[in-house]
């Protein structure tokens, strides 16, 4: 056994051995070499945490707002205590460059718990309306399910509202990532949370994800990851009458107007593109320009590409590591081979790894220009860098061109005019619109339109995700 090996379930206030051994190796994806080891579990662990979860509601549902903030302060802290450690251990599971996991993947991750403890500490749950009361009490058990690209923002976003809502929760983080989530149970356990409230069991999507959805003890479902996945969890949710929150797949256009300062919001858009090595739901994957500015486009975005460092995420120089694994790696390789044979011009990358590296799922930056609406790369979600770029004519082809999808996650606009862009931006069917280059913003909802999802994630739309409505009347 590695001293990273973490072969015991969080169940019920401590960890717990699986009810039939089964072990998944975890690979870093610089070296593709296992260098941990977790459990998989099944569904009778599952069963084991809802009765754990089931059993604590019936009291942590009782808890004040401020019994629930002080264990928010303690959790916060011991994050706060353990971040270059979380920061780490997302660069190990996930590739993700060490300066980036610490200023992003980690970071972001703790302001969740920080902006659920401020929505919890001024939220009003009664009200009067008409002749009665309005009341929003937490819903129950949550069963969270959540995916490898953000290991810990992820876990963080589900589970900040619902333990601040009064809720208890199932969490699977993925099988892939699953380490920070396990730090994460560390945290949460010396906090001094009480036991029952926060459970987690590892464990793979067919097996554990599916036995949370479909679980009668389990009174909502939020899950990030796939569209394809997503409706799974939602079809074996329908049986029990669960609520279902979906953060789900993302094709977002960025919408480049033609008095916007071209060459910066081309580079700046690249690297949008590239967050995260590219996987990245929200990312602005394709990038509409107008047809007259293709070439000057075109050189900007290969020079956006030339100033990108690809190498050992461990190295703080990095700002690209490798994709999360082999499977992911098959993936875009393959998308890019469809870019090349459907005819769009490769502008930068292409296909295999970079040239000086030989071991690891590092994918070269690639941007396609002259890409048809029509085409496999502008209209699947491809979750690593590839930018498609796509010239239009008029404003309201851009608009047509930006709905084409059926995704609806986030979408941008780049003008020098603000009245211009915010027109642009009412039209767009999307959850979410940054306008020249506005940073993300965790206080706002956070959430799609069409097949990225239902339900909306951070701040008080988050929060309000955990509660159910009752009237009282009389």
């Amino acid at each position: 056994m590695g001293t990273m090996d973490k072969l015991k379930f969080y169940i019920d206030g401590a960890w717990v051995d699986p009810v039939a051994p089964s072990t998944l190796g975890v690979i870093n994806p610089a070296t593709e070499e296992i260098f941990a080891q977790i459990s998989l579990g099944s569904a009778l662990d599952v069963d084991r945490a809802v009765t754990a979860a089931r059993r604590a509601f019936s009291t942590y549902s009782q808890t004040s707002i401020e019994e629930r903030l002080s264990w928010f302060d303690k959790i916060i802290a011991g994050f706060k205590a353990r971040l270059p450690e979380l920061a780490r251990t997302m660069t190990l599971e996930m590739g993700a460059p060490i300066t980036f996991a610490t200023q992003r993947q980690a970071t972001v991750a703790l302001f969740h718990f920080e902006e659920a403890a401020r929505v919890l500490a001024q939220y009003r749950f009664e009200e009067r309306m008409g002749n009665g009361i309005v009341r929003r009490e937490p819903i129950g058990v949550c069963g969270l399910i959540t995916p490898w690209n953000w290991p810990l923002n992820q876990v963080a976003s589900k589970v900040a509202p619902a333990l601040a809502t009064g809720c208890t929760v199932v969490l699977k983080p993925s099988e892939i990532a699953p380490l920070s989530a396990m730090l994460f149970a560390e945290i949460v356990d010396a906090a001094g949370v009480p036991p029952g409230v926060f459970n987690l069991v590892n464990g793979d999507g067919p097996t554990v994800g599916e036995a949370i959805a479909a679980h009668p003890g389990i009174d909502m479902v939020s899950f990030t990851g796939s569209t394809a996945a997503g409706v799974r969890v939602a079809k074996l949710a329908a049986d029990t009458v669960k609520r279902v929150a979906q953060e789900l797949g993302g094709k977002s256009a960025n919408i480049i107007l033609a008095d916007a300062d071209l060459k910066s919001v081309v580079i700046e858009g690249v690297h949008g593109c590239y967050t995260n090595a590219g996987q990245n739901c929200q990312s602005p994957t394709r990038m509409l320009i107008p047809r007259a500015q293709r070439d000057a486009a075109f050189q900007a975005a290969r020079d956006a590409v030339d100033s990108i460092r690809l190498g050992d995420p461990l190295d703080p120089a990095s700002t690209m590591g490798p994709l999360v694994s082999q499977t992911q790696f098959d993936k875009v390789q393959d998308f890019i081979q469809s870019g090349v044979d459907e005819g769009a011009t490769l502008v930068a990358g292409g296909m295999g790894r970079p040239a000086d590296i030989n071991r690891g799922y590092y994918v070269r930056p690639t941007v396609f220009g002259d890409v048809m609406p029509q085409m496999r790369i502008a209209r699947e979600e491809i979750f690593g860098p590839v930018l498609s770029i796509i010239s239009y004519d008029t404003e309201d082809e851009a608009i047509e061109i930006a709905n084409d999808t059926p995704f609806g996650l986030a979408g941008f606009v780049q003008s020098r005019d603000a009245a211009r862009a915010r027109k642009v931006a009412n039209r767009l069917r999307a959850g979410r619109v940054y306008l020249n280059g506005a940073p993300f913003d965790r206080s706002l909802p956070f959430g799609g339109y069409k097949q990225s999802g239902n339900g909306r994630e951070f701040g008080v739309f988050g929060f309000e995700e955990y509660l159910e409505v009752k009237a009282i009347l009389g």
